[in-house]
């Protein structure tokens, strides 16, 4: 009879699984790096495929995405266009993740 009581009983220890990973995210400072790295994932569906194709390197510190592009036509075309590409890459994860975007 007490082990059916002390199955039927919740350890208060016990946490929802999504709450577990979430505490371990934020403690040891992950989510930033995961919304950075969807942010770039981003890249060829915001930027499309053509700058995708032409982007070497992209990749960001200190809330810059720096792009390494192998046209520098396409890089000084792709200046006029940073505010607008910096608004786009947010949203497409539903945050503000950069600020300035460097075209390298």
């Amino acid at each position: 009879m007490q082990l059916l009581k002390s199955a039927n009983m919740k350890n208060s220890n016990e946490q929802k699984l999504n709450d577990v990973i979430r505490d371990l995210l934020e403690t040891y400072k992950l989510q930033d790096k995961i919304t950075e790295t969807k942010l770039i994932r981003s890249w060829e569906s915001v930027a499309g495929s053509y700058i995708s194709k032409s982007t070497d390197k992209i990749y960001i510190s200190r809330r810059k995405l720096y792009v390494r592009l192998n046209s520098p036509a396409l890089k000084h075309e792709l200046m006029f266009a940073r505010e607008k590409l910096i608004k786009a890459l947010n949203d497409s994860v539903q945050n503000e993740v950069i600020d300035e975007i460097v075209f390298l």
